[in-house]
């Protein structure tokens, strides 16, 4: 049986950093990705980060790229997704979701493709 797991939840200052971690069972990251998400109070959600388990590519939306790093721990079966220089528009609950995907590196799935999602974790970022 899959679960998702986040964790990570917190309210730091603008500037300040914080470390969400996605643990996953019932299966190995291996032949999946992972994605981070996240949905801001009457905004979609919307991709942040993705990372395939086979070989650790990723993709970042442009708004956190240099900012935020995924990375994913194959031995514990977590995925990390850490954020630096947080800023108050990053302010939203996150979500990490896993997706069966056996395709070529440079292909993700879109949202509506990922198949197990965790409950999510609020990232509140203000002064």
């Amino acid at each position: 049986q899959v679960h998702i797991v986040e964790s990570g939840v917190g309210l730091v200052q603008p500037g300040g950093s914080l470390r969400l971690s996605c643990a996953v069972s019932g299966f190995t990251l291996d032949n999946y990705v992972i994605g981070w998400f996240r949905q801001a109070p009457g905004k979609e959600r919307e991709g942040v980060s993705f990372i395939r388990g086979r070989d650790s590519s990723t993709w970042y939306r442009d708004s956190v790229k240099g900012r935020f790093t995924v990375s994913t721990d194959n031995t514990k079966n977590t995925v990390y997704l850490q954020m630096n220089n947080l800023k108050p528009e990053d302010t939203a609950v996150y979500s990490c979701a896993a997706r069966f995907w056996p395709r070529p590196s440079g292909i993700w799935p879109a949202t509506e493709e990922y198949t197990h999602w965790g409950q999510g974790t609020q990232v509140t970022v203000s002064s």
